[in-house]
């Protein structure tokens, strides 16, 4: 009982001892000292101020318009750990089978069928679905070799990285080497094998399920070039979608 009794004494004569040592000199020489650095603290908060509309520069979200995926889109500036095999396979699976890719492919079967680029799968409904399916696994090919399987065995980053500086031209021009140029998995600069290889080799896999008419290496070629060619409009949706997204609609998806 006399223990704490005394004890809120204590506590008080030591803050008051506290007090006197923190200040050993007179006070009215301390004040005059003093005036000069609290003169610029209301000018202290604007850094922060004038940083938060830099805030969203060259910011991805996940997707682009709220529908399509951006799952591989890395921000300007941003500093992101490799990812391991499984998460490579993740975001193959999240590319092929998101609901959007679905919308995609039923896009694209329908402007193939329109053009009667396979003349084999004659007319009508029965024709789109052959169309479709056909599509989709064109795409969960194509995602399979370049996200996955030749990401890992090259070590390669799969992912886009966004320059987000300088004029289009040069924006633009940085999109499309980034077809042939890639970053692997400890930071560095190589040629984009899962782009180009990548593809190829899921090119030359479709004709196991395409019309015998539609084996031949000219065929091959033709769908090796334009899937590389949809990946470059990839990449420059991608480089362009922050600037988009913040002046147009004002950073709402």
């Amino acid at each position: 009982m006399v223990g704490r009794t005394i004890l809120p004494f204590l506590l008080v004569a030591g803050a008051w001892a506290f007090q006197l040592q923190a200040q050993p000199g007179p006070p009215p020489q301390s004040e005059p000292r003093s005036a000069p650095v609290a003169g610029p603290l209301p000018d202290a908060p604007r850094p922060a101020q004038t940083s938060q509309p830099e805030r969203f520069e060259g910011k991805q979200t996940r997707r682009i318009l709220g529908i399509i995926p951006n799952f591989r889109s890395v921000g300007v500036d941003e500093k992101l750990p490799p990812l391991s095999p499984h998460e490579k396979l993740k975001l193959t699976l999240e590319d092929s089978f998101d609901y959007s890719s679905f919308i995609y492919v039923g896009i694209l079967a329908g402007v193939s069928q329109a053009e009667g680029s396979y003349p084999e799968f004659h007319s009508g409904a029965p024709a789109y679905a052959r169309y479709y399916w056909h599509s989709f696994a064109d795409t969960l090919n194509g995602n399979l070799w370049t996200e996955f399987l030749m990401p890992v065995a090259s070590r390669e980053d799969p992912r886009y990285y966004t320059l987000e500086r300088g004029g289009v031209f040069k924006r633009t021009g940085y999109a499309v080497s980034r077809l042939f140029i890639t970053r692997t998995d400890s930071g560095g600069r190589s040629p984009n094998l899962s782009e180009i290889v990548g593809n190829g080799a899921a090119a030359g896999i479709s004709g196991l399920y395409y019309p015998a008419q539609e084996r031949t290496w000219t065929k091959t070629g033709q769908r090796w070039v334009i899937q590389v060619g949809l990946d470059g409009v990839s990449n420059l949706v991608k480089e362009f979608w922050p600037d988009v997204n913040n002046k147009l609609f004002h950073n709402k998806y």
